[in-house]
């Protein structure tokens, strides 16, 4: 392969890789609005419902959804304001913030509960496949991760 080909726009992984999440987050964007969600704050409810009702430090979510807390704190205040999470300062230390689900919040995970297999049919790929394709971005995440 020749230098020029490996500088082209198509053999780039990374933009590959961009544009199938440009893609995906497009493709859950209807889905989620039908139950009042962006697709970020959708990131925040899966975390919160993972944790089955307990609350979580804004830090275990900046780690798990690998966001800063200035992208981080707008969203939390949005989704508290539409009264799906609420945000509790630890009294021991003030800098420490637990996010905890609302009722309503709790609620709308029913409402969720579809949007996955909505959004693997219009893959058009069995599970095995999409597996497939998960396990080996596993492994490239964690690569790419050990070189930084």
């Amino acid at each position: 392969m020749t230098e020029d080909n490996l500088l082209a726009l198509d053999k780039q992984l990374c933009f590959r890789i961009y544009s199938l999440n440009k893609t995906m987050t497009k493709l859950y964007a209807p889905l989620l609005k039908s139950i009042g969600l962006t697709y970020p704050q959708y990131l925040v409810m899966l975390v919160l419902w993972e944790a089955n009702n307990s609350g979580v430090p804004v830090k275990h979510l900046t780690e798990r959804l690998d966001l800063d807390t200035g992208t981080l704190s707008p969203l939390l205040k949005r989704m508290e304001q539409a009264e799906l999470v609420s945000r509790v300062r630890n009294q021991s230390d003030e800098r420490s913030v637990t996010i905890a689900l609302t009722q309503k919040g709790k609620a709308l995970r029913e409402e969720a509960a579809c949007i996955p297999e909505k959004l693997f049919h219009q893959t058009g790929m069995s599970v095995e496949e999409l597996s497939d394709i998960q396990s080996k971005l596993d492994m490239l995440l964690a690569t790419a991760r050990s070189k930084l």
